[in-house]
Order: structure tokens, then sequence, then C-alpha cells
């Protein structure tokens, strides 16, 4: 008897998660759903998929195959059963009649034996071609200004959905929403739109929509989580005796204290100033003393004056071996 290497059947690894799982059986069941695909062994494919993804569904299921794929596969791909095998996860006893044990190959019906019946198409485990399946999610991705995030907005946003035309071919289609996009949202955040996804199949559920936020490079301001950051420069005197000035936000313009004795890279936390939302972020303000690139004579013998004033006072004396 030949081993049934379900993982490989769903293209997913032994670790892979049950999300991971679901997720590929129903990108590839779409693939090869007898009533839309156009590939030679679509239907034979798609019952491949029902059997592998009745099994690796269901964890006390996938515990017993992962045991069998332990003990019992073979290196030359043919399969024995450990000594003393039984299934523990019987799908429902009572056997197989001839029209349900077509659904399953011998594999599945000698290591899980019995129950064709639960586990085939009343099971709704995807064999036949009755089957409802929900449509695909579809994820469109928005750049957004700063403050259009800051202050909320309504956008056209375009997509590609992928639906049966009438001759039962997979196409795509080009599908135009307006969204309101809400204030504060955060880049990579998701607002999802139930139902505006690819439409199902056999009359299942349409997939949903996912809007992706992407946030478009700003010339000022720059944001972590939901706080604003910005850069100001200041002059010497004004970071040497301290000074009152004027700041931009993303909503106004502030004054901001500068504290006498600042040096470059100090930071100033204006609180509520960041990213709307049910906690606020806030804006950081980070100094930076601007030097100017010309000086007149009058200024140079000023800073002369200040250096031979300040001259015990070394910056760099930590670098000092």
């Amino acid at each position: 008897m030949d081993f049934k290497d379900y993982y490989a059947v769903l293209g997913v690894s032994e670790s892979a998660s049950p999300e991971e799982i679901k997720k590929s059986y129903r990108k590839l069941a779409r693939k090869y759903h007898p009533d839309v695909s156009k590939e030679d062994n679509a239907d034979e494919k798609f019952k491949e998929l029902g059997e592998a993804y009745e099994v690796l569904k269901d964890p006390e299921k996938r515990t017993e195959y992962d045991q069998l794929r332990k003990y019992g596969a073979q290196a030359d791909g043919s399969f024995q059963p450990p000594p003393g095998w039984q299934s523990e996860s019987n799908f429902g006893g009572g056997g197989y009649t001839d029209a349900d044990s077509r659904q399953f190959s011998d594999f599945f019906e000698q290591m899980f034996g019995g129950g064709g019946q639960a586990g085939g198409r009343s099971a709704g485990g995807g064999f036949g071609r009755n089957v409802r399946m929900r449509g695909e999610d579809v994820i469109a991705r928005l750049p957004l200004f700063l403050e259009e995030i800051f202050n909320g907005t309504e956008k056209q946003v375009s997509f590609t959905v992928h639906e049966a035309d009438d001759h039962g071919r997979i196409v795509a289609r080009q599908k135009t929403l307006k969204v309101k996009i809400p204030a504060g949202m955060r880049e990579g955040q998701h607002l999802r739109l139930k139902g505006q996804g690819s439409p199902g199949i056999g009359g299942g559920d349409a997939g949903d929509l996912l809007i992706e936020v992407e946030l478009a490079p700003h010339p000022l301001f720059s944001v972590e989580g939901r706080d604003v950051v910005l850069t100001v420069p200041v002059t010497p005197w004004e970071a040497a005796l301290g000074a009152t000035i004027t700041v931009p936000t993303v909503g106004s313009r502030v004054n901001v204290k500068v504290p006498k004795g600042t040096s470059s890279g100090r930071k100033l936390r204006l609180k509520g100033k960041g990213l709307p939302g049910k906690h606020p972020g806030d804006q950081i303000v980070i100094l930076q003393i601007a030097i100017p690139e010309q000086h007149s004579a009058e200024a140079s013998k000023l800073y002369e004056q200040l250096a031979e004033a300040e001259k015990a006072f070394d910056p760099r004396s930590k670098l000092h071996l």
C-alpha cells in the first residue's frame, strides 16, 4: 500500500498551524474545484485535497497521522502500519457504501477505517461538486498622508477579486469602493470590510476586503506607534540660556519651552499631540543645536570670549584613555 503524505498534498510543513493548513486547503481547493477548474486531473486532485484536509484539520486525527508517518512510512514510499495499530479517531463507524469508498484512498480507508458517510460528503469534507466554499479574502494596500491618518478621510479603493464566469473559468475582475478611513489608524493596521472580497463557490459566502494602511513619507514628521516625532533645530544661545519656541504639530502649532542648558538630542514630550485614539499618542520633539554656517566678525569675537570663559569645560572628557 502506498503512503499518503497529506502535508505534501496541501503544500504545508509538518509544523504548519491549523490556520496555515486551512488557508492552503482553501486556496488549492478553489484551484481544483471541479465546477471551475480546467485541469485534467481536477476531480482526482480535489478529492485528494479533501482527504488530506479531513485528517489534518482535526487535532486527534492529525496526531494519529503523525505517528503513522513516523513509524509506518518506508523509504521506498510504501507503507506498513505499526504493529497493533488501531485508529481511535473512527470516522463514525458503519463502513463505506460503494459510492463513499470512492471518495477515500485505500491508505485512508485502512488507517482510519469506517464511517465513510461521516467523513465524506455529508460531513462537509469538501469531496463533492456540491461543496459551498467561502470566497478569498483580498488585501488592498492604501497609501495615506499623515494628515489623512490624523484626521480620518474617505478614499476610493481599487482592488482585484477572482470569480467564476459564465463558462466556469476563474477570472480576475477589478472592483472599486469608496471607503471611510477612521482617524488614528496606524501603518500596517487592517480595516476589514465583510463580504467585499472574492465571491464564494457553490453559494458560499464572499470573502472580506482587508485594507492595509501605508504611511506616505512626510517632510517633517515620522511616526513610532501612536507617537509623532519631530526634530527641531535650536540656536546655541537658545540651548544655553533657555527659550520659548513655536513648533508645528500635525493639527496645529504650539509653544514649547526649551530648558536652560539643553544639549543636542534632548527630547521633549507633548502629551496627546500624537495620533488620535482611545489612548492618544504624544508628539516627541527632539532638540538639535544648529550652528550658523557663517559668522560675523563680532560673533566670532564673542565665541572666542566664550571659549576662554568656559575653557575648563571638556565635553570629550569621557573619551580620554
